[in-house]
């Protein structure tokens, strides 16, 4: 288990999980999968797109910040009960701070970091799309 590929219409893009800082987001994501959603804009959170309708992980925080790196990928844990952000699942393509703590648990490849900023740029542009995620085999 090395990471995720997500599906676009603009192509694929693959992405390499953090095992040794995220454990337990890595494999209750990983078991998740495949998954489609349909990913918008963030609003207040800069350069990322986004869902709230991510499939439930029973999961704490770890690994868990505001501050991300431009492709990295973030989703809301359940506890504590107060996080704002649980089962949201965000896709930083740029710069961003986000609304609350999520665990930080995978990041594009570098070459394929030009693909996901087009990406976000589309969203950002154009609308929602949708997004199928599968395992790297």
């Amino acid at each position: 288990m090395t990471g995720f590929v997500i599906k676009t219409a603009i192509g694929n893009i693959r992405f390499k999980y953090y095992l040794a800082d995220a454990p337990g987001t890595v494999n209750a994501f990983d078991a998740l999968l495949p998954f489609t959603r349909t990913f918008i804009h963030a609003r207040v959170s800069g350069q990322e797109i986004w869902i709230d309708d991510a499939p439930p992980l029973d999961i704490i925080q770890e690994n868990a910040s505001v501050f991300t790196e431009p492709g990295e990928v973030v989703f809301g844990p359940l506890k504590p009960a107060r996080t704002k952000t649980a089962n949201c699942m965000g896709i930083y393509y740029g710069e961003g701070k986000g609304l609350d703590c999520c665990n930080i648990f995978a990041k594009v490849f570098d070459e394929d970091l030009a693909l996901l900023k087009n990406l976000g740029n589309t969203i950002w542009k154009q609308g929602a799309q949708e997004i199928t995620f599968e395992k790297i085999i």
